[in-house]
């Protein structure tokens, strides 16, 4: 892509993004008057409108769409590097790893915060990490390279072996807990606020710009591990750091929206039939 079309592509793209921005909190179960949101001279507390855009819709916005960008970046990155059109976000046992983490904070009835973050985010968090720190441990490089047939199978058993953990806790929860489990697992969007956003915003930007520096490479990798080494790549630095940095932002999302895995699978194909496969604009 020449730099002309380059430059509309993702001036399009970001409009696209601002107009969506603009349009989604104006959308919902009950209708608001913006002039009466926008005015100054009414107090915020008596304001309904006001209320409803800015301490309702627009953080749910804004949080979605960086859940949006970051389940989509992971999927990218995971299509890539397994080179399986399949492969999705939650594909290396992130999501299932969060969610036993979350289930065992439900379980034994940890309702309280640390450092304002609540402690089921933070088991999800966890979770995600031992998962990730789990498939890496079954999987040996060989020839300078993380072979992504084993990495696959050892995600795919990671994630049936927690899902199995996660159905037994289940079994044993009380009615109230098993209410709380199954919602979370729903996923959602529903309770947050602009901490959460300002929370997880640094974390993903770090992701995003670290996955960004390595597109390059991670370009040459997936046309071929043996080709990209015969070009200067470190291959498997590569992979394990575009795996690990994947699985993270991963991680996180799911530590905060519960396990939304559709978008990471379908919005990179999307975009791709788009833009192409360059991962550097994609």
């Amino acid at each position: 892509m020449n730099p002309r079309s380059f430059t509309t592509t993702l001036s399009l793209f970001f409009i696209l993004f601002v107009f969506t921005l603009c349009i989604a909190p104006l959308i919902g179960s009950s209708n608001i008057n913006l002039a009466r949101a926008f005015s100054s001279s009414i107090n915020l507390s008596n304001n309904t409108d006001a209320n409803i855009l800015f301490q309702v819709r627009l953080p749910r916005i804004l949080l979605g769409a960086l859940a949006g960008a970051a389940l989509s970046v992971a999927g990218a990155i995971f299509q890539a590097l397994l080179r399986n059109d399949l492969a999705a976000p939650f594909t290396l046992g992130v999501s299932s790893g969060a969610a036993l983490g979350a289930v065992i904070a439900i379980a034994l009835n940890l309702n309280f915060y640390m450092l304002g973050i609540p402690l089921v985010s933070i088991f999800s968090f966890l979770g995600s990490l031992g998962s990730i720190m789990l498939v890496f441990s079954l999987v040996r490089t060989r020839h300078g390279e993380l072979p992504t047939g084993v990495l696959l199978l050892a995600g795919v058993t990671v994630n049936f072996f927690f899902a199995a953990m996660v159905m037994f806790i289940h079994y044993l929860a009380d009615f109230g807990q098993s209410f709380r489990i199954i919602r979370w697992l729903m996923g959602g969007l529903d309770i947050t606020n602009y901490k959460t956003v300002l929370t997880i915003f640094p974390v993903l930007f770090l992701g995003f710009f670290i996955l960004m520096i390595i597109s390059r490479d991670l370009n040459l990798i997936s046309t071929g591990a043996y080709s990209a080494s015969s070009r200067g790549v470190d291959v498997s630095k590569v992979q394990k750091l575009g795996f690990i940095t994947a699985s993270l932002i991963t991680g996180i999302v799911v530590a905060n929206c519960g396990p939304i895995g559709f978008v990471g699978l379908i919005v990179p194909h999307t975009v791709r039939l788009l833009v192409g496969p360059d991962l550097r604009i994609l």
